[in-house]
């Protein structure tokens, strides 16, 4: 088939996904001249926004106000918005009684807020296969780098052997992933947070790529705290949770000095100023919350609870394999994997092309067919590099990466179909 015939296919009506979405009606220009419908297929960095989050935020956005101790009508409104978003997040994650969920940024913003409240001489033990906003933020604590495992058993045995030698009496912390945002692939976290416990390290489960898929129970896995964006969780408006245990929290300065997070200020006379600061998700959420963004994670709660993720995970699977057998037969492509082919994954697959550097194979995607992906090392640097067979170079993104295509509840059937032949033409 040719690439004019291929982008003629391409252009034909998408089928609608079980969960709508914004932006499934775009249209993009192609590099051969004419366009084509956009099949966004980059839901591991940003999922587009469901149709039911923008219709709630603009269903709210007349009535948005200042919230927290403002007596006005649109105040107090947007108060009971912003609390309810809290609670709904909360039973969103099962989380245990006394929990707490405060709202951040993103998943990073969370993870470093975290960071901020380790008690002194806290270890932090983390796999070298996490992403950089699990990777990065524990630069004042000691910490033990995990080599990759090639399995789940591999992953508990490797952590039980870290955790062996240390004091099970002083504080330590465990981060993992879910989902791999390189490929897709579940981690055992409930085995994960057992030996953590057994050797007295509390665990905080990076979610960012598992609670758009699959459910999350704080409760069932047992993790101490969950972190996860809702710009992946189809709610792109900057707001992120960090859901969890609260003593660590409370005994931690404030991770912002500022209005809302102080309880009493008041000057000294030598010039100084006293500040008593509000303990629970106050003393971590200084300043003028994202109201909209805390909204908008909630109602896409709401909306994947309602479609429920058994059926949501069926097709999602169905999808993996269109793109997996599509391409079983291309030996030029090649999956990349930690746990093997037939390990659990959610819609992530990454993938290098013999013959081709990543950013030229994403651009011929974009600009012949209309498809986007991700390219490159995924903010996730040594795992694509053990991945690729490339550890310890220190090479660009050019020489060292690799595809990433990704999808979800609101991909169109089409979406995966263009991109299974685009690849196979290209190729």
């Amino acid at each position: 088939m040719s690439v004019s015939t291929a982008t003629a296919t391409a252009a034909a009506p998408s089928v609608r996904a079980p969960l709508p979405v914004l932006g499934l009606d775009v249209t993009v220009p192609l590099a051969s001249g004419g366009e084509v419908t956009y099949a966004a297929l980059d839901y591991a960095a940003s999922a587009p926004a469901l149709q039911r989050v923008w219709d709630d935020v603009a269903a709210y956005a007349p009535y948005y106000g200042s919230v927290h101790r403002g007596a006005g009508y649109l105040s107090q409104l947007s108060t009971d918005l912003f609390e309810n978003a809290r609670r709904t997040v909360a039973e969103f994650l099962d989380c245990r009684t006394g929990d707490q969920v405060l709202f951040t940024r993103s998943t990073t913003d969370s993870l470093n807020l975290l960071a901020t409240a380790l008690p002194d001489g806290c270890e932090v033990f983390v796999f070298e296969t996490e992403h950089h906003a699990s990777l990065l933020p524990w630069r004042n604590a000691r910490v033990t780098f995990l080599d990759a495992p090639r399995s789940h058993r591999a992953a508990v045995d490797t952590l039980e052997r870290a955790l062996a030698g240390r004091d099970p009496h002083g504080p330590a912390l465990v981060c993992v992933t879910g989902a791999s945002n390189v490929t897709g692939e579940l981690w055992p976290v409930r085995e994960l947070a057992a030996v953590a416990h057994a050797h007295g390290a509390r665990i905080v489960l990076d979610a960012a790529q598992l609670a758009p898929h699959h459910p999350v129970s704080v409760r069932e896995l047992d993790v101490d705290w969950v972190a996860f964006s809702g710009h992946k969780l189809y709610a792109p408006f900057g707001s992120g949770v960090l859901a969890g245990r609260t003593d660590w929290l409370d005994e931690a300065e404030p991770y912002l000095a500022g209005g809302g997070a102080s309880r009493r200020v008041a000057r000294r006379q030598d010039g100084g100023v006293d500040v008593e600061w509000h303990e629970g998700v106050a003393r971590h959420e200084a300043g003028s919350p994202n109201v909209i963004g805390a909204h908008a994670i909630a109602s896409a709660c709401k909306a994947l609870g309602s479609a429920g993720f058994d059926a949501l995970r069926a097709r999602e699977e169905r999808l993996i394999r269109v793109v997996r057998e599509g391409l079983a037969d291309v030996p030029e492509v090649r999956f990349l994997s930690l746990f093997g082919d037939d390990a659990a994954r959610v819609g992530v697959l990454s993938f290098v092309v013999e013959g081709w550097k990543s950013p030229s194979f994403a651009a011929a995607l974009s600009g012949s067919y209309g498809i986007g992906v991700r390219d490159g090392l995924f903010c996730a640097h040594p795992l694509v590099r053990v991945l690729t067979g490339a550890e310890g170079e220190c090479g660009s993104a050019d020489s060292l990466g690799a595809i990433r295509v990704s999808f979800g509840a609101g991909t169109p059937d089409e979406h995966v179909e263009r991109f299974v032949r685009a690849v196979r033409e290209l190729v």
